[in-house]
Formats: C-alpha cells, structure tokens, sequence
C-alpha cells in the first residue's frame, strides 16, 4: 500500500498485482532478478502443433483480415507444411504467421488485379508465389566416414544437427579449434582429448608417441555462427577416437552429452529440440544420456517415432553404438 512508482510519481498498491514477462532465453537475464522469478519453460512446437496451429488458427485469421474467405485464397496442406519446413525456423509460430500473412497479401493483389479469380497455394507452386525456399532440412553424409560425428545442439529458435569433423596431421601434438566455439565447447574438446589420450594406447592400440606427433584440428562447420553449450563433449570425443584409430561412424546415428575426465556422460537439456532437429534429419538412432532417460518419457510418441533412442553412462557405451563393426 505504500509503494510509489519513481517514473511517473503516483502510488499505487502492487500487493495483489501478478507481473508477467516472456524470453526466448534465460541466458540474458540478470542473474539477482532471475532469483527473483517463477520460471516456466515453454518448450519449442512440434512440427504438427505448427501445422494445426496454422491451419486452425493463423490461417483463418489472416483471411479474415486480409479481407478474403476460402473460396478465393486456399492454402493447402502442402503448402502450411512448407512454410514451416522450408520458410520458417523457429520455436514458435510468429515468422510463420508473417509467412502466411504474406502470401495472402500476395493472393488477394493476384484477385484485385484479376489474374485470377481464385488462388490455390500448394506445395507445388509456393515457390513462384513466395520465391525461392529459405531453409533446406540438415543434410548428413550420404555414408559412414571417419572422424566425422552427428552431435546435436539446442538454439533459441530450436534444435540443431551439429557436425563434428576432426582432422590429424603430422605436427607436435596442438590441439587446434575452429568453428567460433565458445569457452564451454573448448573445455569440452580439452576433456575429450585427455580422455581419448588416457584410452587410446591401452584399448585401441594406438602408438603412445602418437599424440606427440599429431596435431588434431577439431571443426564445426558454420563458423560464422556462435556456438556454446555444454553437450558435445560426447561428439568430439568420439570424433576424435574415430580419427586416431580410423574407425568409420555411422552417419545415421547422432548423439548428445557431456563427458567427463573418466568417460563418465553426463546429462544436458533441451532434449525435445534435439530429437526434433534429429527427427528432420532422418537420423535413425540417437545416443542420449541415461540420467535423460525421464525427459524423453515425457515426450510424445510423435517426436521419437521411428528413431531408436539409446541410453548411455560410459563413453564406451557410445563407441559400441556409433562405431560401424569391423
């Protein structure tokens, strides 16, 4: 009751007023007033929550203020399903929105002008429509490789495949990291190298001298965009593993953790936009750390559906997944 505001100078009773605020990201917020808050994660949508969203909602609510009714300007199925493959990359739905809106702009200009009496938009001809695709689906190797790894990220506008490539040359044993990786990700690549270092000689038969003679340059591709996080630690060590003993990695396999000194793996977040970002990359199995095994429980059968999920502790439990037999 005796509060005053100091902008506009006029008192007002707070006591019973509930404050509201949204962020694509904790990271951002000052740590003294993020103790301060109640935090509800509102996870990314799925593909086919966009869908409805779209078809039931956005849509009908741009026709109708764009001043047009389904008889005259359609969206078909195909064509909600490409803009949000193929126009859109997001958590949400506002970009698709905006998308949706534009092509309706775009529709009720063609009936104006009478080009034609009726639009139909579809997957077929969005493109003459709405121009050339924006976004593309992750591609991964056509076939198995070495020291190359399928790791997995999470972004504030979703999941992301990650790849992990590894290079070793003849040197003086440098380590080498490229890919504007963030101070979380170069301790990461430090433990994974130690760790494959105390395991290489003694398992996989690799010279010991080898590390001395080598220098092992680790790359994520897209090295003009930031990347941090503490969840590839798992990737590049089995990245660097397959390039030390020259082991071919399934390219149909992707993985997400952090590794400690000891090969234990630890466990990471953001696990829904990750099998959904696997998901659109046709992976067919993906390495999870067990202590996950809860958060993927509660997910939908529509995320995992056709992806053979593996739980693991040990880094010796991912070589045995990921590694191609010999």
């Amino acid at each position: 009751y005796a509060f005053r505001d100091h902008f506009i100078e006029v008192p007002f009773d707070l006591s019973d007023v509930l404050f509201i605020a949204t962020a694509n990201t904790l990271d951002t917020i000052p740590r003294p007033l993020l103790d301060r808050m109640e935090v509800i994660e509102l996870t990314s949508y799925t593909r086919e929550e966009k869908f409805q969203i779209a078809k039931k909602h956005l849509y009908p609510k741009q026709l109708k203020r764009h001043g047009l009714t389904a008889a005259k300007a359609k969206l078909a199925d195909g064509a909600l399903y490409a803009l949000i493959d193929n126009y859109t990359r997001e958590a949400g739905v506002r970009q698709l929105e905006r998308e949706i809106a534009s092509l309706l702009r775009k529709a009720a200009k063609r009936i104006v002008s009478g080009e034609e009496k009726k639009v139909v938009v579809d997957n077929d001809n969005i493109v003459s429509i709405l121009g050339p695709r924006k976004f593309r689906p992750e591609l991964i190797s056509p076939h198995d490789e070495i020291g190359l790894v399928n790791g997995l990220a999470w972004t504030s506008v979703g999941g992301e495949l990650l790849q992990v490539e590894i290079a070793v040359m003849d040197g003086t044993g440098k380590l080498e990291l490229t890919g504007s990786l963030g101070d979380v990700m170069k301790e990461s690549a430090q433990t994974a190298l130690t760790w494959v270092r105390s395991v290489a000689f003694v398992k996989y038969a690799v010279p010991e001298d080898y590390f001395e003679t080598h220098d092992i340059h680790i790359h994520i591709p897209e090295g003009a965009v930031p990347k941090d996080g503490p969840s590839a630690g798992i990737t590049m060590a089995a990245a660097m593993l397959s390039a030390v003993t020259e082991r071919l990695v399934s390219a149909k396999t992707a993985m997400t953790g952090e590794i400690t000194l000891r090969g234990h793996v630890l466990m990471i977040g953001g696990l829904k936009e990750k099998l959904l970002a696997a998901r659109m990359a046709h992976i067919e199995k993906v390495l999870v750390p067990e202590r996950n095994r809860p958060d993927v429980e509660e997910l939908s059968k529509e995320i995992t559906k056709g992806m053979e999920i593996v739980y693991v502790k040990e880094m010796e439990e991912v070589i045995r997944e990921a590694f191609v037999p010999v």
